[in-house]
C-alpha cells in the first residue's frame, strides 16, 4: 500500500513538473495580462518601470503590495506611501487571487527582461548596433559602383527609347509624304 502512494506521489509531481509552465513564461503570461497595462519593464508608465524591483524591495513586500497595494499604504509604510504620492495617488488594482509562486513568477520574468534590456544598452553604448546606413570604404566600394551602373543602364534605355520613338516619328513622316 505504501509502494502504491509512493508510485502516486511521484507520478503526480513528475506529472506536474514535466506539464507546468516554466515560471518565467507563467511570469510573462501574468505580466501582460494584469501588469503592462500600467508598468513596463524599463519606462516609467501609469506606475513605475520595474526593472530591478527585487533589488529595491523584499520578495514579501512585492506580494503584500501586489495583493492589495491600499492596506500595504493605510499600514503606513514609507515606501508605499511614497510610491502612491509619486504616482498621482493612483491606486494599483488589487491582484489577491495570484499565489505568493505566481507573483515569484513575475518578478523572474522581470529580472530577465531588465537584464536583457540592460544587455541591448550596453551593445548600444559599445558601439555593437547595426547601422541604417554603410559608409564608403574599401570594403563596400563595390556596391556604390553597381548603384552607379544601374544608374547609367537606366538612362541609356531612356535615351535609347526616345531615340526609337524620334525614328519612328521620322520614319512615319516620311511615309506620308
Amino acid at each position: 500500500m505504501k509502494l502504491k502512494l509512493a508510485l502516486i506521489i511521484t507520478a503526480a509531481s513528475l506529472f506536474t513538473s514535466v506539464f507546468a509552465a516554466p515560471p518565467v513564461e507563467e511570469g510573462k503570461t501574468i505580466f501582460t495580462t494584469r501588469c503592462a497595462g500600467c508598468h513596463n519593464i524599463t519606462k516609467t508608465l501609469t506606475g513605475p518601470a520595474l526593472a530591478g524591483v527585487d533589488q529595491r524591495r523584499s520578495l514579501d513586500w512585492i506580494v503584500n503590495f501586489v495583493h492589495s497595494s491600499q492596506e500595504v499604504i493605510k499600514s503606513g509604510d514609507k515606501d508605499a506611501v511614497a510610491l502612491f504620492k509619486q504616482f498621482n495617488n493612483i491606486p494599483m488594482p488589487d491582484h489577491k487571487d495570484l499565489t505568493a509562486g505566481q507573483i515569484k513568477n513575475v518578478v523572474e520574468y522581470i529580472k530577465s527582461e531588465a537584464s536583457a534590456a540592460e544587455k541591448e544598452t550596453t551593445a548600444k553604448k559599445v558601439g555593437v548596433e547595426s547601422k541604417a546606413f554603410l559608409p564608403i570604404t574599401k570594403r563596400n566600394y563595390g556596391y556604390l559602383l553597381s548603384f552607379f551602373a544601374v544608374f547609367a543602364l537606366l538612362i541609356g534605355a531612356i535615351i535609347f527609347a526616345v531615340q526609337v520613338n524620334r525614328y519612328k516619328k521620322s520614319y512615319f513622316e516620311s511615309k506620308l509624304q
